[in-house]
């Protein structure tokens, strides 16, 4: 009897956890997507969230190199990114905004994307909404772009990769 009780406020326990979490993805707010500086906006002072414009070792990752025209990229990356299993919410010259939806507890995670054409480089940002640790959820999400975004460079043909760069820098402060 014991035991059935304490496996009943174990279970209880667990899903007051599990509601409260979806609580805070459900009301955390949407938020603005711009370009600070030029650049990605900067992960919080916590451990869900990952960018290849990170000065913080533990949230830093690799941009996302590319192949050929900055255009051709930036079809790459929409289509590596509907792959993963993201929506695009909005898309400009320069960045794409996504959003990636967990399946059990409908968790929302932004993404966030810019063309470096300069560099021949596409910067990324995967971020929770809420919480604090994800688990390395947003790291995961990058790896698994980086590897599909590749797969999908390495489908062009050699007539369509042009090597010379893409003038511009591919920033807008205006964004």
């Amino acid at each position: 009897m014991l035991l059935k009780l304490l496996a009943l406020a174990v279970a209880a326990l667990l899903l007051l956890w599990v509601g409260y979490f979806a609580y805070l993805s459900f009301t955390a707010p949407v938020p603005k997507v711009k370009l600070v500086a030029g650049h990605l906006r900067p992960c919080p002072d916590t451990p869900n969230c990952v960018s290849s414009e990170s000065d913080v070792a533990a949230a830093r990752i690799a941009p996302l190199p590319y192949q050929g025209s900055a255009a051709s990229a930036w079809t790459d990356l929409r289509a590596a990114i509907i792959a993963a299993g993201g929506t695009i919410v909005e898309e400009r010259p320069d960045l794409i905004w996504a959003t990636f939806t967990s399946r059990v507890f409908r968790f929302v995670d932004d993404v966030e994307c810019r063309l470096a054409a300069d560099a021949g480089v596409i910067h990324l940002r995967s971020a929770s909404r809420a919480g604090r640790s994800d688990l390395g959820v947003n790291r995961k999400r990058a790896e698994r772009l980086h590897t599909l975004f590749e797969q999908l460079q390495g489908m062009r043909s050699p007539d369509e990769i042009n090597p010379a760069p893409v003038s511009g820098d591919g920033r807008n402060d205006a964004v």
